[in-house]
């Protein structure tokens, strides 16, 4: 009887920690390039699941950057079924985002806006996380949309309102206290109650992911000055509902919070698609259950290549090396400097003392008796 009661609890332990490694991803095509298979005109187009390090690699692909070596054949197989096999024509600018309280993003609808035809995966996030190896600065820029929350006023909640099309009506008793309304696709509304502190903390954790994007575009327009454009990973997480979850008494605000979430991606990918003119593609993470230690669960490594032309002497003694290298270096010098200088003047002792009819430089056309 133990024995079964052993096993009984063993399965249900792995069932608890196989759904909380359970996850999706959701790949954005561009509106006016295909970099992606062609997905479902009536709904996100579902396939078998997918690794995590699967995703990692197709980040790679979007880059412009070949997959990692140790990808398998199964893993190749999977990429095939995202990306299209133009390999010259990838947009070599990817906006990626975790969004973690989530691991289903089809709670809510998504028949309209980018998301009408994305590609759409379910994920196996494992224990670990991933690791996408990037080349050095040089060939990719990596932008962090993680930046801290921090205090904002009410011009700027007024800027964020006007962004996603809604309006803010400010509390004339106490500043910071008003009502963010913000429609969406199906003509609802929602409205954040900044008095309330989850309202609070959701339309905070909103700000700062749309102060972000204007930063990344920002950066995106200086770079595209230089003469060497490199590849752009916009990246970072939203926990936004997450938060909302874990606050008592949200009276069941988490779906509303969907609902803003996905509007705010779908105005945010928009801004991306006009500001890099169509080629960039977006992969949103959703994860249940955040990595402890750490808000992402993707981290990118850079690696720096060493240059060819670099060579490095050997380190020995000094005094006794410099000092014979500098000898062969003078020895060498004046060696060639003498031979020049012979060569120079028996050059013009000979010029000097030539027949003039025996020029056939100057008198090519003179015939010779």
């Amino acid at each position: 009887m133990k024995i079964v009661n052993f096993f009984l609890i063993s399965s249900l332990l792995f069932s608890i920690s196989r759904a909380e490694s359970t996850g999706s991803v959701i790949f954005i095509d561009s509106s006016t390039h295909q970099f992606l298979r062609t997905g479902s005109s009536n709904d996100v187009s579902q396939s078998e699941s997918m690794l995590l390090p699967e995703v990692g690699a197709t980040v790679s692909v979007l880059l412009g950057f070949r997959p990692p070596v140790t990808l398998s054949a199964a893993g190749s197989s999977k990429l095939n079924e995202v990306l299209i096999p133009n390999p010259f024509d990838r947009p070599r600018a990817v906006f990626m985002l975790e969004v973690i309280g989530v691991d289903d993003p089809l709670v809510v609808d998504l028949q309209n806006g980018p998301f009408r035809k994305a590609l759409k995966h379910s994920v196996d996030l494992g224990s670990r996380k991933v690791d996408i190896e990037l080349p050095d600065e040089e060939e990719v820029s990596v932008i962090s949309l993680d930046e801290p929350l921090r205090d904002y006023t009410e011009d700027e909640i007024n800027d964020l309102a006007s962004w996603l099309g809604g309006s803010y009506v400010s509390d004339a008793t106490k500043s910071l206290h008003g009502v963010l309304t913000i429609p969406l696709e199906n003509g609802d509304n929602v409205n954040l109650y900044l008095s309330k502190k989850v309202h609070r903390e959701f339309a905070s954790k909103l700000f700062a992911l749309f102060h972000s994007i204007t930063k990344a575009i920002e950066t995106h327009e200086d770079l595209s000055q230089t003469f060497h454009r490199p590849a752009e990973l916009i990246m970072g997480s939203f926990d936004g509902i997450k938060a909302l979850q874990e606050q008592h008494g949200a009276d069941c605000f988490d779906k509303q919070g969907m609902r803003l979430l996905f509007a705010t991606l779908s105005k945010i990918f928009d801004s991306l698609q006009t500001a890099y003119e169509g080629q960039i593609v977006g992969v949103i993470v959703f994860n249940e259950a955040s990595q402890p230690g750490s808000k992402t669960l993707m981290n990118v490594i850079t690696t720096s290549r060493p240059s060819p032309r670099w060579l490095e002497e050997t380190k020995g003694p000094t005094n006794t090396t410099l000092a014979a290298q500098v000898l062969v270096r003078r020895t060498l010098a004046w060696l060639t400097g003498i031979v020049l200088l012979i060569a120079t003047l028996l050059g013009v002792y000979f010029l000097l003392n030539m027949p003039l009819t025996r020029d056939t430089l100057l008198y090519s056309n003179v015939k010779i008796d």
